[in-house]
């Protein structure tokens, strides 16, 4: 009998799933409830639902929301089963005034609305001693994306057992938690309280007026051994931001001090060409966030290779303000010799204390780049005219016709006899000695190749600094009587010039270039291959 009894309380247990529900109701714990107090509003279905719950998005035009908590269960009375299934959300109302929560609808059955009553708080209740929010926004007036901090401070005046502190809203703004809250302890009126402290960053998209909906806390608190519920809400605020002015030209940038500065390595005015200069410049500006920092362009300067580095962004809060700073790097690597003049920075931004556009300027900087000593110049041959004398020498050279004798004719043969002679004894000469030839040019030879070898050993321990020291020694000795940075300049192989330009700034900059080492050695190589062909297509047969 007990065995049948539970196979028909399972049956129904399971059965209840697929029946359809006969009534749908809502209700709240409390009517009237206060501005800013959190009330529960429950829905009940009089048995199993699944797979549906009611449309609660009109709900978010008057109140806060919390999530949906979704619960079922099943009561058996006297062989009876009866299922019941609910849903249940915290609501929340910023302001006072007699609310109509609309009704819900769940698998065609339809609740009935509430008329919700919500009351203003009083400024001279009691349990506003206990437990009160201040809140301040600085700077007071913003333009349109510049950045204010909002300063929310929770002071509890009893043991806080729990508690929930909900986050500040504007319409048509960002606002952002800064850091993690701060706890501290303050006395205000003779009485010490608990201060809770948070920090938000508050950025208008648009301009008009508006209002900040200030942050409301609820939570339960310790009072004579007894757990009590309290509530708390900050004052609301009314803000006009202004729009941006209609003279107002380049990025936006909106800030009460804007400043750029700058720091050079070497700190030398002067430097030896294609020793790098690295250029760190630093921008700082209060009140707006360090994603509204422009990149700062700086323009091409000829005989120099400017390599960028990846920016860095930092964002603080300090003294009520937002401050943030980008701080940029190059590597400037000078390529000829000369005085140079590196141009003026300038970046305009918008003082909204004096409500003018003013410029954040860096002055313009003057180097000189010499030569490498290192690096032999190449030999100018004297090509400056004849002198006066050797003009007045040479004009009076005089050909004089002399008769030849019989000993003279004689003494002629018997040179053009011996002249044939040594030609005969050259080519027989020549013949018998063509191996040795090829050891001399192996051994002329001898050092390029050397110089190659450890060109390409350090090539495949990809040691860069190795090999572009090998390879600068390389081209000034062997491929070209130039410096190493002319003849860069001058190369015809634009494959080869784009992995030694990777090259320098994989050395120079602390970016992600990166040079094919191997690569280079063997362009290097070939080029090596193409003028010794040339030379020996050049010279002239013996024979």
């Amino acid at each position: 009998m007990v065995t049948r009894f539970y196979i028909a309380c399972v049956f129904l247990l399971f059965s209840t799933a697929s029946v359809a529900f006969d009534k749908l109701t809502a209700s709240v714990d409390r009517n009237p409830v206060l501005v800013g107090e959190y009330f529960t509003l429950t829905i009940s279905a009089d048995g199993r639902v699944s797979g549906q719950q009611p449309d609660t998005s009109a709900l978010a035009r008057q109140f806060v929301m919390g999530p949906i908590n979704t619960g079922s269960s099943t009561r058996i009375i006297n062989g009876q089963a009866s299922s019941e299934t609910t849903w249940q959300m915290q609501l929340m109302s910023r302001k006072a005034g007699d609310i109509t929560i609309p009704a819900f609808t769940v698998a065609g059955k339809s609740s009935e609305p509430i008329k919700l009553k919500v009351v203003a708080r009083s400024n001279d209740a009691d349990e506003q001693k206990d437990i009160f929010i201040k809140t301040e926004l600085k700077p007071s007036k913003l333009f349109v994306q510049q950045a204010g901090l909002y300063t929310v401070k929770l002071y509890l005046g009893k043991d806080l057992l729990d508690g929930q502190l909900s986050a500040p809203a504007m319409e048509d703004a960002q606002v952002t938690l800064l850091g993690k809250q701060k706890e501290d302890y303050e006395v205000v009126d003779g009485r010490r309280y608990m201060v809770i402290s948070r920090e938000y960053l508050l950025q208008p998209q648009k301009s008009g007026e508006y209002t900040i909906e200030p942050p409301i806390f609820n939570g339960q608190v310790r009072e004579n051994y007894r757990r009590m519920s309290v509530s708390a809400m900050g004052k609301a605020e009314t803000i006009d931001v202004q729009p941006v002015p209609e003279t107002y030209n380049g990025a936006w940038l909106p800030s009460e001090l804007v400043n750029l500065s700058e720091e050079f390595q070497p700190i030398s005015d002067e430097v030896v060409v294609g020793t790098p200069i690295t250029r760190t410049i630093t921008l700082t500006a209060l009140g707006v966030t360090k994603e509204q920092l422009p990149e700062i362009r700086l323009p091409e300067v000829d005989g120099f290779r400017s390599y960028p580095d990846e920016s860095e962004r930092n964002q603080l809060a300090r003294d009520g303000r937002v401050i943030s700073q980008l701080v940029s790097s190059y590597a400037l690597v000078p390529q000829t010799p000369g005085t140079y003049t590196l141009p003026e920075v300038k970046l305009p931004w918008f003082n909204t204390v004096i409500n003018r556009v003013q410029y954040a300027t860096l002055p313009a900087r003057t180097l000189t780049v010499i030569a490498d000593p290192n690096q032999t110049a190449p030999a100018i041959p004297n090509m400056t005219a004849p002198s006066q004398n050797q003009q007045a020498i040479e004009s009076t050279i005089v050909e004089v016709p002399v008769e030849k004798t019989l000993l003279d004719w004689g003494i002629l043969l018997s040179g053009y006899v011996l002249w044939i002679f040594t030609l005969i004894f050259v080519w027989l000469g020549f013949i018998g000695r063509k191996k040795p030839a090829i050891e001399t040019e192996t051994n002329d030879t001898f050092k390029p190749r050397m110089s190659l070898s450890l060109l390409t050993q350090a090539a495949k321990a990809n040691d860069k600094t190795r090999f572009y020291q090998l390879l600068s020694e390389f081209v000034t000795t062997e491929l070209t009587t130039t410096s190493f940075s002319q003849w860069l300049k001058e190369l015809d192989n634009a494959e080869l010039k784009a992995e030694i330009v990777n090259l320098q700034a994989a050395l120079y900059s602390e970016g992600t270039a990166s040079a094919n080492l191997e690569k280079i050695a063997k362009l290097i190589s070939q080029i090596e291959k193409n003028q010794t062909d040339q030379k020996r297509s050049s010279l002239q047969p013996l024979y």
